[in-house]
């Protein structure tokens, strides 16, 4: 059985789309299916009605305005009960997948969904040395900040932040109900929740795709991310409740 992909779709300019436009019929022969979550107000309505006239798509409606993690939560509860209890899943981002499939690292990033089988799972795709070099050093601290707390708490280095996480369809419908947070730090208690038997595996391909979709000179963008207090803002803003939830877990999740 080949793997699903699941993503929420946002994509306002079009560029993400058309690079999943080129790559469809080469994805097409990796991947069975992709499960996409559309707010209904998204633009370029017209990308929209491509997407549902294939069947290789299924796209779930998700309302304007929802906390983010509870828009993750929907698309994955709601992938999980179409998909067969043992497909596996691989929960992603539409910018990565796409950064993925318009790079070099196109090849790469697809033997690796394809090849990875049940039993590998519960994986998450670390950024390996060369793919965090290329992420600003301030993404780099905070979010290696969670998985210090982790190594701390758990004996274990896990990326909490992940990027691009494998799952069983079955075992995603599982843990869901077990999952408290209304925001992105979500993403931290899949981890949690699976931490016992999980795995992990470094790829290049989760290198820092902004460059790349913003048509951007990486070292530019990147001094200017560094030296930008906003985006210490924002990734606190998920890191601080992903701390949270590591000590809740750590106090509670094993009663």
């Amino acid at each position: 059985m080949r793997p699903a992909l699941v993503t929420p779709f946002h994509d306002p300019t079009g560029v993400m789309f058309r690079i999943l436009k080129e790559h469809l019929p080469e994805l097409k022969l990796h991947v069975d299916h992709i499960y996409f979550s559309v707010q209904d107000d998204e633009p370029r309505p017209e990308n929209i009605r491509f997407l549902q006239a294939d069947d290789f798509f299924t796209l779930f409606s998700v309302e304007h305005g929802l906390p983010l993690g509870d828009h993750f939560a929907a698309l994955y509860r709601q992938s999980a009960a179409q998909a067969h209890p043992d497909q596996v899943l691989h929960l992603c981002f539409f910018d990565r997948l796409t950064f993925a499939l318009g790079t070099d690292y196109c090849d790469t990033f697809l033997a690796d969904v394809a090849s990875l089988s049940p039993q590998d799972t519960p994986l998450i795709y670390h950024r390996s040395a060369k793919a965090w070099a290329s992420h600003p050093k301030n993404y780099l601290a905070l979010e290696g900040f969670v998985t210090r707390i982790g190594e701390t708490l758990f004996g274990k280095s896990l990326d909490y932040a992940w990027c691009h996480f494998a799952i069983r369809a079955g075992l995603l419908a599982q843990i869901l109900p077990h999952v408290q947070n209304h925001d992105i730090s979500m993403v931290a208690e899949i981890v949690l929740l699976t931490q016992h038997n999980i795995r992990t595996r470094e790829v290049d391909w989760l290198a820092w795709e902004d460059p790349f979709l913003f048509a951007r000179d990486p070292a530019e963008l990147k001094r200017e991310r560094e030296s930008n207090p906003e985006e210490v803002q924002k990734r606190l803003s998920y890191v601080l409740p992903m701390v949270e939830a590591l000590a809740r877990f750590a106090r509670d999740g094993a009663k």
